[in-house]
Parts: C-alpha cells; sequence; structure tokens
C-alpha cells in the first residue's frame, strides 16, 4: 500500500523555476496544475515532476513542505537536485513557495 501523503517538486518549463507543493493524490495534482487548474503555476506551464516523499503521517509531510521552503531547505534542494537542475536549466534563486495568492492581493 502506498504512502498517503507527498511532498513534491515541480519544475516550469516556461520559466525555469520550481514550485513546492503538498498532496494526497500525486497524479491527480500534477493533472491540475498542468491543465491551468492551480492559480499559482496556471501561467508557468507545463511542469514536470522533479522530486517527491511520500510519508505515512501528514504532519511528517507538511514538517518537510515547511522545511523545503525555508531557507536551509531551498539550499538542501539545490543540492540534493543539483544535476537535475542544471541539466534542465534552473533559472536560479527563485523558488516558488507553492501559496495560492488570494485575487485581492
Amino acid at each position: 500500500m502506498p504512502l498517503p501523503f507527498c511532498v513534491y517538486i515541480l519544475f516550469s518549463q516556461k520559466d525555469l523555476y520550481l514550485y513546492i507543493g503538498f498532496t494526497t493524490n500525486i497524479q491527480n495534482r500534477l493533472l491540475s496544475h498542468n491543465a491551468g487548474g492551480t492559480k499559482s503555476t496556471s501561467s508557468r506551464r507545463p511542469l514536470e515532476l522533479i522530486f517527491c516523499e511520500f510519508y505515512l503521517f501528514e504532519k511528517d509531510a507538511r514538517n518537510r513542505e515547511m522545511y523545503f521552503k525555508t531557507t536551509s531547505g531551498k539550499k538542501a534542494i539545490k543540492y540534493m537536485l543539483n544535476g537535475t537542475l542544471e541539466k534542465m536549466g534552473y533559472a536560479g534563486k527563485k523558488i516558488d513557495m507553492g501559496y495560492e495568492l488570494d485575487e485581492t492581493e
């Protein structure tokens, strides 16, 4: 039985930046992102899944997602995925934190 909670990182082939997220269904979430169903990534398509980790408990997955969004976590991502990011042409410092922005912001 697969573990239910997933932390994932997407690579935008349009702007060459990363997006960090959390889900309980990675297949559906990736389809939603690439169909434009996620406001924060709809203009950044196509997106490619480059990393995911699965967890038994939601709290552990949420903690990992929050860690990846810290300065130390961003450095860890760049270290762990150095070869991938280099080959894909990662644009540099920007990593989208995965927050959905309210239209009034």
